[in-house]
């Protein structure tokens, strides 16, 4: 075995841990050497922004890596496979554990729903698998970390799994095959073709190759959610937003939820903002019931899957899960 790319890769681990390590006490004396005005308002907004801004970009580069890793293991094709001839329940635990792992976006939504259903794939596997795909991901999680600590990511990652487990069992449920458009059954099945086997080498290849590609596409939307989220952190009253957002507002977390469904953003562009937001007075359970709506039920992949269902399966898809989020919402404010 050729072990170059498996050293580049231990290099890479021992770098980051060096930097990560020494990262705070470095950040601390740049901010301190900066001619800035202890307490002001454009203060803690900059103290926010040079902070947060590294940590989380270290934080995403290492979880990247590895997850690019662990998703060289499973293909498209193989996903299809593992979700055959499952009953339903288990088959939505296994889809919505499966979503979290495989590559998903917003522009394969439509080959993944018509292979799934070709394959026989019960209609609400496919929706469960959907649901965690998007709003379970490695940049959502190591954000929440690196924000909020490991016991917040925790929560959202459960509560995440949940909603894709219980709202695909739900959809199972409905019987909703015939809001499927007609021309999706019509397709023939394609029998799968032996899969290329990735080397080890070809594995840790696969990690760096995922940071290109996801770091490269998401750290613009990092500086600005977390620009955004200085501006909140410096500007924003707090009593404004604990009116609007804290928990003694019953109608918060179902108004957040609309609001969030339109919008489009993804985990690195929202989940600085709810930070702030956070700091701000704005309770959790409706902070991250806002960020699951604009994360869990992305506009354009609303409308990618017009292609294939019908109305009334997009507005039920869309119902339920709101309904799942909504009601995490409230369990969240109720026990913090």
């Amino acid at each position: 075995m050729n072990f170059k790319k498996s050293h580049l890769a231990i290099l890479f681990i021992l770098a980051w841990v060096i930097v990560y390590s020494t990262l705070k006490p470095a950040i601390g004396a740049l901010i301190s050497a900066l001619p800035l005005t202890s307490g002001t308002r454009l203060t803690e907004a900059i103290r926010f922004f040079i902070y947060e801004t590294p940590k989380v970009l270290l934080l995403l580069t290492l979880v990247v890596f590895v997850v690019g890793v662990i998703r060289s293991y499973f293909s498209p094709e193989r996903t299809r496979h593992l979700l055959e001839k499952r009953s339903l329940f288990v088959g939505n635990v296994l889809a919505s554990m499966l979503g979290i792992v495989t590559p998903f976006c917003s522009c394969s939504a439509v080959p993944l729903f018509i292979g799934f259903v070709e394959t026989g794939i019960p209609l609400g596997v496919t929706f469960s698998f959907l649901i965690a795909a998007p709003m379970i991901n490695e940049v959502a999680v190591v954000l929440l970390f690196g924000l909020f600590g490991w016991k917040t990511a925790l929560l959202y990652v459960s509560m995440g799994f949940v909603i894709a487990i219980t709202a695909g069992y739900v959809i199972g449920k409905l019987h909703v095959e015939r809001y499927v458009e007609d021309w999706v059954y019509t397709i023939k099945s394609q029998t799968l073709t032996q899969e290329y086997k990735p080397t080890f080498d070809d594995r840790i290849e696969a990690g760096f190759t995922a940071i290109r590609d996801i770091v490269s596409k998401v750290w613009a939307y990092i500086l600005l959610g977390i620009a955004v989220g200085a501006g909140v952190h410096g500007y924003v009253p707090e009593n404004f937003l604990a009116g609007i957002m804290g928990k003694s507002a019953w109608w918060s977390v179902p108004v957040s939820v609309l609001i969030g469904v339109p919008l489009y953003s993804n985990a690195a562009g929202i989940i600085p903002i709810v930070h702030a937001l956070l700091e701000k007075g704005a309770s959790l359970g409706t902070a991250l019931a806002f960020m699951m709506a604009v994360i869990g039920l992305s506009l354009p992949e609303t409308i990618i899957l017009r292609k294939v269902l019908k109305l009334p399966l997009i507005f039920i898809f869309l119902g339920v899960v709101a309904v799942g989020i909504i009601i995490v919402g409230y369990i969240f404010n109720l026990v913090y």
